[in-house]
């Protein structure tokens, strides 16, 4: 998407026809608003992983830590929003699941109304996404304010997997050992290891190795750069090991997830998982 427009988009088109793009985890360069139309799943939010279906709403701002997977009859729409737009948006992640019919039917009609905006591309397209954008941003700061959303207390367990995920957003390029990222967090590693997985069914490796092989394909799969600058930019200490690495964690070398995409299953269908041995 352009890094200035607004852009609203089918969770199909967001993973691209490949299921790696939404269910490993990753984060985004910008904020994202996901609609459930149809199926049920869970997603890994905010350091969590929790249960989702249908009327559910899920914000996720720039930079928050994230996976879905929502199955193989799961539909859903997405609205981009770019980072740094004026627009009054919640300064955290929250998912909503949104009982009220009408209140349903509320954001199903501005999310409608803005991808015809989008699809007829008419003079001043993209003020209209926007004044409809807005109107969205309200629909869920209301939600946010009413008790019903109040979200449940964290355990000590869902704390550190927050404070850790968000680490992981930052530091995930840097080749950090996960003893550094315990430290930081003033834990020891089997701590945060056990409290991350009690909070997201995942272990903290498994996720750090998530966001690492997310961002490696992406750059593998839509970039020219070598893969040797790759390996750099993401903290391995040698292109040789950048290799084994991709190669245990996706079945293929860096050179052949270049040279043939593997062509995904769809945003409907049951994502495949990183090994993580």
């Amino acid at each position: 998407m352009s890094e200035t427009h607004l852009k609203i988009v089918t969770l199909a088109q967001l993973c691209g026809g490949q299921d790696w793009r939404l269910a490993l985890a990753h984060d985004r360069p910008h904020h994202t608003l996901i609609w459930i139309t149809r199926g049920q799943g869970r997603i890994l939010l905010d350091g969590r992983r929790r249960g989702l279906g249908t009327h559910n709403a899920v914000f996720i701002p720039t930079g928050s830590l994230f996976s879905l997977d929502l199955g193989r009859q799961g539909m859903g729409q997405a609205v981009l929003v770019p980072d740094g737009s004026p627009m009054r948006l919640p300064d955290m992640a929250r998912h909503l699941r949104v009982r009220d019919g009408h209140v349903q039917s509320e954001l199903a009609t501005l999310i409608e109304a803005a991808q015809r905006e989008q699809a007829q591309t008419r003079p001043l397209c993209q003020d209209a996404m926007e004044a409809h954008v807005a109107l969205m941003s309200v629909w869920l700061r209301r939600q946010i304010a009413q008790e019903e959303h109040v979200p449940s207390p964290r355990t000590a367990a869902e704390r550190i997997s927050q404070g850790f995920t968000k680490l992981v957003s930052e530091r995930y390029t840097s080749g950090a050992s996960m003893a550094e990222y315990a430290a930081t967090l003033g834990i020891t590693p089997t701590h945060l290891t056990r409290a991350v997985k009690a909070a997201t069914g995942k272990t903290a490796a498994e996720l750090l190795t998530e966001r690492v092989v997310h961002a490696a394909r992406a750059l593998l799969e839509t970039t020219p750069h070598p893969a040797r600058n790759i390996a750099h930019h993401l903290g391995f200490g040698s292109a040789a090991y950048f290799t084994r690495f991709m190669q245990q964690h996706t079945g293929r070398t860096p050179s052949q997830l270049r040279a043939a995409p593997a062509p995904g299953r769809g945003a409907d269908q049951q994502p495949s998982r990183v090994s993580v041995r």
